[in-house]
């Protein structure tokens, strides 16, 4: 009985300090002598349930995890609060650690591991890195051998998408150079081959996670398509063309051009409704919901301009859809069948500004970045805007690719500059503070426990508030 209790509490301690919910407690194990208890211990503590007790314990100690690009929830918003307002290089940075070339992928972040992607020699290495959360030391960097030469914008590096995570492995999306599974201590776990990916501006759709599947779109270009793999082998569940079309009249920032550029950079966006689960992605022209088992096209609503850069946000069940490069916006509600063009709440052919982030949703407003360095906020009922500022910016450009994150009532959004502006979430502007760090980025903030992890074009971050003694 001894043994059993002394390995329970170890394992115990070792994860924190504290008995997992659901793990069986020495209270309730048998009278057996130690040899025994010892053998129980064991198997215990190599159970799939207590091993999984320990994992989602491991996430109660680090705080909420980031596991994708826009957070756990795919919205850009984190439970978690007491994150820092204040900072620069020399105040709350925990660790720096240098990155060997520039890349635009965002962190993401499980338990004690960081996660970036990133290209070598202008993507003929394409990798994913795993940091320690508590130094910043890299634990590992795998990839894959691409010696071809894709196409891509100058101001967006091979290997921009972000990686995903479950806790059980890592995933990345390498456009032609495939999609690689890791486990998290950098063992291949499998790569699936989709094909070439060709665009004149590169890719940047990140991988989903939706149970044992992969979702990827595997675009923009010829060959678009979105994808569902098997998460443990990496084989081809379904697969759905996606035929890119220049419409008849181009009315976003190509207005007059037909041959501009066309595509969507868009992440796929998995919601829940009526007892259903959607898939939801803006591609050229459509807003279109597949069904995650199947592939099949559950609805879709016309208007969307035919190059997308920003992703949809669900916000009090309503879809939050924009455009990219003056391109349209959209709100409308997940669910239903067929052709919903009618069904829109709110339509504009047109914004009045160009944007690359994605927006964030609460109480009833709409908050989003522009590409040329404002902060805007619209009423989700009526699409009105509310509120539009230009954010201050330390360096030579205040434009910025990022998305905004909120943690309760603040928003936190990075230039690209590299200041970090913090406002509030609230239909009268307030700007809370600038926390300059002086390198370019072009991500976006993961935010977990207290701690921001930004990533520049130079290093990736760690900044908290000073640990108490």
């Amino acid at each position: 009985m001894v043994g059993a209790c002394y390995l329970l509490m170890t394992a115990c301690h070792i994860a924190g300090g504290a008995v997992a919910p659901g793990v069986v407690v020495a209270e309730s194990v048998p009278d057996l002598d130690v040899r025994s208890g010892l053998r129980f211990a064991v198997g215990m503590m190599f159970s799939p349930r207590f091993l999984l007790a320990l994992c989602a314990m491991a996430g109660t100690l680090h705080g909420a995890q980031w596991p994708s690009w826009r957070g756990p929830n795919q919205d850009g918003t984190t439970p978690d609060t007491g994150f820092p307002v204040k900072w620069d290089k020399s105040t709350n940075v925990r660790w720096r650690t240098e990155l060997p070339e520039l890349g635009n992928s965002s962190p993401v972040v499980w338990g004690g591991t960081v996660f970036i992607t990133q290209a070598l020699e202008d993507g003929k290495e394409r990798t994913v890195m795993a940091f320690d959360r508590k130094t910043g030391k890299l634990l590992w960097q795998r990839g894959v051998r691409y010696d071809a030469k894709d196409p891509r914008h100058q101001t967006n590096p091979h290997c921009a998408a972000s990686p995903v995570t479950d806790g059980d492995c890592v995933v990345a999306s390498f456009a032609s150079a495939g999609v690689v599974a890791y486990d998290f201590s950098g063992k291949e776990l499998w790569k699936a081959d989709l094909g070439k990916q060709v665009h004149g501006w590169g890719q940047g759709s990140s991988p989903v996670l939706h149970g044992d599947q992969v979702i990827v779109y595997h675009g923009p270009g010829e060959f678009s398509s979105l994808v569902a793999l098997d998460k443990r082998t990496g084989a081809v569940r379904w697969r759905v063309p996606l035929q890119e079309q220049h419409p008849p009249e181009r009315w976003d920032g190509f207005a007059g051009k037909n041959d501009g550029m066309i595509g969507t950079f868009s992440t796929p966006l998995l919601v829940r409704t009526a007892g259903r689960d959607e898939v939801v992605l803006p591609v050229v022209n459509q807003l279109k919901a597949f069904d995650p088992k199947t592939g099949s096209v559950l609805w879709f609503a016309e208007g969307i301009n035919p190059l997308v850069y920003s992703s949809p946000t669900l916000g009090q069940e309503t879809l939050v859809v924009f455009g990219g490069f003056f391109g349209s916006g959209m709100f409308i509600r997940p669910g239903g069948a067929g052709d919903r063009t009618s069904e829109r709440l709110f339509y504009e052919r047109r914004l009045k500004k160009h944007t690359i982030g994605s927006p964030i949703v609460k109480d009833g407003y709409i908050y989003q970045s522009s590409t040329d360095g404002f902060g805007q906020c619209f009423e989700l009922a009526t699409g009105k805007l509310v509120w539009e500022e230009r954010l201050p910016s330390t360096g030579a450009s205040g434009q910025t690719w990022s998305s905004m994150v909120r943690s309760g009532d603040l928003l936190y959004v990075v230039n690209q500059s590299g200041d970090t502006l913090v406002l509030k979430a609230s239909p009268k502007y307030e700007l809370v503070s600038t926390n300059p760090i002086g390198e370019v980025s072009n991500s976006t903030l993961a935010l977990s426990g207290g701690e921001v992890f930004l990533r520049t074009q130079s290093a990736l971050y760690c900044i908290a508030e000073a640990r108490k003694p």
